[in-house]
């Protein structure tokens, strides 16, 4: 088929165009305290590398306001993770990499690291992801299952969170023609356990993914994480049965946020776990009968790099000597005009009066201090 054959020739190109030292470096960095995927650019931006950004991250964190520097695990467990990894058939990929997905790579906070076993080439295939209730109804399975199975025929990709439920069945659907599994642990975690012959036949036959350390048990925070993943990867999201305070309305708000379109199969109002993808198809989301319904409204997705900018070494912050720019004063400021509800940086810029290098600086030595949280949308809040 002309589309796998695609895939295999994307998939010939060199996995790791970083030195192995850097590639580390990257692991190590994306695995420290109170560095979340923003952060981690605006390091790379500032620094050039990931191993001067390690070196900066005291002092930076200091200047923020934090009373112990802060400081990156330890290169010998990074190399440990990284060498367990390779024994479980696994890679990372870092957002430097090749093969690192253009449409994952689109979004504001795409992980700067990804552990990957299994066929990497899916990655920047034409992707679908398809989540719904853990608790689906029989009838509600059976669909997710054949409308996997039905895209999957046609070329698609179904991406979900190998969940109970919908995910399973999607995943279970999709197996012949490809599917990738977002688990919210470490990559060789498997939850739920129950999953583990669906986890394993993935392994072998699609791709399981992880932005968690090895051996990190999923916690709740690990869910929304995953989620933006799940929607990331894709051109669209299909919502089949969910509740209205389901995980799976995250992932379809993180969808539509990220440019994706939004879809959800509609069911009777009698059934609380239709309440979401009514509620959906009724805020605008598309109604999805079938396969076709998908087809016919994909788009071309032309995801953004985010390789480019990350080997650049122009730096995006102060020099070094322009650090004296500024004052504790202006840190007090910039806190000052910020709360929990998140607002945009532009809206601070006119509000302190300042450069964007000068408040960008400021951020950053406030957010490895642990004191105010970047977010998607160019946004800012206080963290605690």
């Amino acid at each position: 088929m002309q589309h796998n054959a695609g895939l295999r020739s994307q998939a010939q190109t060199p996995l790791h165009p970083l030195p192995e030292a850097e590639r580390l470096s990257w692991l190590r960095l994306s695995r420290t305290e109170n560095i979340g995927p923003i952060t981690f650019y605006r390091l790379i931006e500032r620094t050039g590398s990931a191993t001067r950004a390690l070196e900066m991250l005291p002092d930076l964190s200091r200047r923020g306001g934090r009373a112990k520097p802060l400081t990156p695990p330890p290169p010998g467990e990074a190399e440990k993770e990284y060498e367990t990894l390779r024994k479980l058939g696994g890679d990372i990929i870092t957002a430097a990499c090749a093969d690192y997905p253009l449409a994952l790579g689109a979004i504001d906070d795409a992980p700067p690291v990804i552990s990957v076993i299994g066929r990497t080439d899916l990655l920047n295939a034409s992707c679908i992801a398809m989540v719904g209730a853990r608790n689906a109804s029989l009838n509600g399975k059976k669909l997710a299952e054949r409308l996997a199975q039905s895209l999957g025929q046609q070329g698609q990709i179904i991406v979900s969170g190998l969940a109970r439920g919908i995910d399973t069945a999607a995943h279970t659907g999709a197996l012949e023609s490809g599917t990738i599994a977002v688990v919210a642990g470490g990559i060789d975690v498997i939850y739920p356990e129950e999953n583990t012959k669906l986890y394993e036949a993935i392994k072998e036959r699609g791709l399981i993914v992880a932005e968690s350390a090895l051996g990190q048990k999923p916690f709740a925070q690990s869910f929304p994480r995953r989620n933006r993943i799940v929607s990331g990867l894709s051109k669209a999201c299909v919502v089949v049965e969910a509740t209205m305070r389901s995980g799976s309305l995250i992932t379809a708000r993180l969808a539509g946020e990220q440019g994706r379109d939004v879809m959800a199969v509609p069911g009777s109002p009698l059934d609380p776990r239709a309440d979401g993808p009514n509620h959906l198809i009724r805020e605008g989301a598309m109604l999805i009968r079938n396969a076709e319904d998908v087809l016919e409204t994909i788009m071309d997705f032309s995801g953004k790099s985010l390789r480019e900018p990350l080997i650049s070494t122009a730096p995006f912050l102060l020099d070094a000597e322009e650090f004296t720019e500024y004052t504790p004063a202006l840190q007090e400021d910039v806190l000052a005009n910020l709360s929990h509800t998140p607002i945009s940086i532009d809206e601070l810029l006119r509000s302190c009066h300042v450069t964007i290098p000068v408040l960008q600086t400021v951020l950053l030595e406030l957010e490895l201090a642990g004191r105010v949280r970047r977010l998607p949308g160019n946004r800012v809040s206080l963290l605690n």
